[in-house]
C-alpha cells in the first residue's frame, strides 16, 4: 500500500511526544487553575459565614445585655434597639445591615445605615425580598434573585407590649468575591497558554534532539543491505538512546558475523557436496559394460552417496543445534556413561583401546548427546592413529568440573591448526594423517553439544606425543556430586 492509500497519516514520534506533553501540561494547567478557583470560592464562603454569625452575634449580644442610651433601662422597643445597633456597626463594600419591623400584610418596614450607595440591586430595594427574609423560618439562607445572589443572616425580635415583630437582617452579596474567584481563575488560564506556547517550542526542540540518536537508527537500518553491513551508529553520551545506539551496533555486529558465517557454510557445504556429485557423474558417464567395471562403479558411486548422506545429516544435526530443545539433561552417573562409551569406541578400529579413568560421579548430562560427541571424538582419534597405536577413553573430577576425554598417540595437532579445527568445514592447513577422511563436521558437531551443556571443549597435547579432546559440559560444573 501506497503512502497516499494508507487510510490514516503517518505521525512521526516527535510529533506524538510533542501532542502527549501539551495534552498532560494543559490537563495539569487547567486543573491547577480550577483547584485555585474552588478555593478562593470556598476561602469567600467561609469569610462570608464568619461576617454574617459575627453581625449576628453581636447583635444577639446588644439585644440582652444592652441598654437605651436615653432611658438607662433594657431595651423595651425594637426600634431604639435597631437604630442603635445600625448607628454603631460599618459594614463592609458588598455587606447590608438592616432592620425590619413587621407591618400586617405589607413588606416590612426597614431601617438602614445612612451610607453611599456600594451595591448594586441591594436587599434593601426589594420589598418582595425583603419580605421573603422575613418570613422565613430559618436565621440563615440564600437568596437566589435574577438580580443577584444574596446571603443573609437574622436575629429575630419576639413582639411584646403591643409592639410589632422585628428582626435584624445582615445580607451579603458575594457577586464581588465570586468576580475576583473568575478574575484569578481567568489570569491563571492566560498563564496556562503562554506556558504551553513555551513549552511548544521547547519541547520541539528538545524531542528532536532525544529522537536524534533514533533517526539516525532508522536510517542506518535503511541503508543496511545483506551485502553492505558496515554502517554503524555514533554513540553519545550514557542514556537510554546511548544504550539503544550501542545494543543497535551490537546486533550489526552480530548480524554481519552472522552473515560472513551463512556465506562461508554456504560456500563449503556447496563445494563439499560438489565434489562427490563430481565423482559420480564421472564414473557413471565411463561406465562401460564390463561387469568388473560396472561393479567398481557401482561400489564408488554407492560410498560418494553415503557420504553425501552423512554430510547432510550432519548439516542437519549442527543446524538443529541452535534449538533450545537440542540438550535435553538428565540424572547420569558418569561411571556407566563413560564405560557405555568406550564399549562402543572399540568397535571403530583395531586400536590399543584403554578405559583410563572413571569419576565415580552423577551430573545432569544429555547421555545421547554425549555419547555422540566421545564417539565422533574417537573416530576422530582413529582417523588420526595406526592399528595397535593407543587411545584412551576416560572422565574425571577437576576442580568441581567433569571433563570426559578422548586421548590418542597419534602426529597430534598443528599449532596453526588448533584455532580452526572445531568450525565447520576446517580441517587445518596440516592433516593429522592420511588416513582422515570427511567433510570436517566431526569437531564442529563435537563443539555444538559441549555448548548446548554449557560448556566447551579443549585440545591439550598427551604426555609422550598425540592429542587429547576434552569435553567440559558447563552444567555439570557445581552439579556433580559422589
Amino acid at each position: 500500500m501506497t503512502t497516499a492509500e494508507r487510510p490514516h497519516r503517518w505521525i512521526s514520534a516527535r510529533v506524538r511526544i510533542l501532542l502527549w506533553l501539551l495534552v498532560v501540561m494543559a490537563v495539569a494547567l487547567t486543573a491547577v487553575a480550577a483547584t485555585t478557583r474552588s478555593v478562593l470560592l470556598r476561602d469567600a464562603d467561609h469569610r462570608i459565614d464568619g461576617l454574617l454569625a459575627q453581625e449576628t452575634g453581636e447583635f444577639t449580644n446588644l439585644a440582652r445585655e444592652g441598654v437605651d442610651p436615653h432611658t438607662g433601662e433594657r431595651f423595651t422597643a425594637p426600634d431604639p434597639l435597631l437604630r442603635l445597633f445600625l448607628s454603631r456597626q460599618y459594614a463592609d463594600p458588598d455587606e447590608e445591615l438592616l432592620g425590619l419591623v413587621g407591618r400586617p400584610g405589607k413588606a416590612p418596614a426597614k431601617k438602614e445605615q445612612a451610607r453611599e450607595p456600594r451595591i448594586d440591586h441591594p436587599l434593601a430595594e426589594d420589598p418582595a425580598a425583603l419580605r421573603t427574609v422575613f418570613e422565613s423560618p430559618d436565621a440563615t439562607g440564600t437568596l437566589h434573585r435574577d438580580l443577584g445572589e444574596v446571603r443573609w443572616a437574622k436575629v429575630e425580635i419576639a413582639p411584646s407590649g403591643g409592639h410589632p415583630a422585628a428582626a435584624f437582617v445582615v445580607a451579603f452579596h458575594p457577586a464581588g468575591e465570586q468576580a475576583k474567584a473568575g478574575d484569578v481563575f481567568t489570569m491563571l488560564l492566560a498563564i496556562s497558554g503562554v506556558a504551553l506556547l513555551m513549552t511548544t517550542g521547547i519541547g520541539w526542540a528538545v524531542a528532536g534532539r532525544i529522537l536524534k540518536p533514533v533517526r539516525l537508527v532508522r536510517t542506518t537500518a535503511a541503508q543496511l543491505t545483506e551485502q553492505d553491513l558496515t554502517q554503524r551508529i555514533p554513540v553519545q553520551g550514557r542514556d537510554d538512546i546511548a544504550a539503544l545506539a550501542e545494543t543497535f551496533n551490537g546486533m550489526l555486529d552480530r548480524l554481519e558475523r552472522a552473515f560472513a558465517a551463512q556465506r562461508e557454510f554456504v560456500d563449503d557445504a556447496g563445494h563439499e557436496l560438489r565434489t562427490p556429485i563430481t565423482i559420480v557423474r564421472g564414473h557413471l558417464e565411463l561406465m562401460g559394460d564390463d561387469p568388473g567395471e560396472r561393479e567398481e562403479t557401482v561400489r564408488i558411486v554407492t560410498e560418494e552417496l553415503d557420504r553425501m548422506s552423512r554430510i547432510v545429516e550432519d548439516l542437519l544435526l549442527l543446524a538443529k543445534a541452535e534449538r533450545p530443545d537440542f540438550v535435553t539433561p538428565e540424572p547420569v552417573q558418569l561411571a556407566e556413561l563413560t564405560a557405555d562409551v568406550f564399549v562402543k569406541a572399540r568397535a571403530l578400529g583395531e586400536r590399543d583401546w584403554a578405559l583410563a579413568e572413571v569419576a565415580d560421579a552423577e551430573t545432569d548430562l544429555d547421555p545421547q548427546r554425549i555419547t555422540q560427541a566421545m564417539v565422533q571424538l574417537a573416530q576422530n582419534a582413529v582417523q588420526h592413529t595406526a592399528p595397535g597405536q593407543r587411545v584412551s577413553i576416560g572422565s574425571r573430577l577437576c576442580e568441581g568440573r567433569v571433563e570426559l576425554y578422548v586421548a590418542d598417540t597419534g602426529p597430534g595437532v598443528q599449532p596453526q591448526d588448533a584455532a580452526v579445527i572445531f568450525e565447520r568445514f576446517r580441517r587445518g592447513t596440516a592433516r593429522r594423517g592420511s588416513r582422515a577422511t570427511g567433510a570436517g563436521l566431526g569437531l564442529a558437531i563435537v563443539k555444538a553439544i559441549a555448548e548446548g551443556h554449557g560448556g566447551r571443549v579443549e585440545l591439550r597435547p598427551t604426555d609422550g606425543g598425540g592429542a587429547t579432546f576434552v569435553l567440559v559440559p558447563g552444567q555439570s560444573e557445581g552439579a556433580a556430586h559422589q
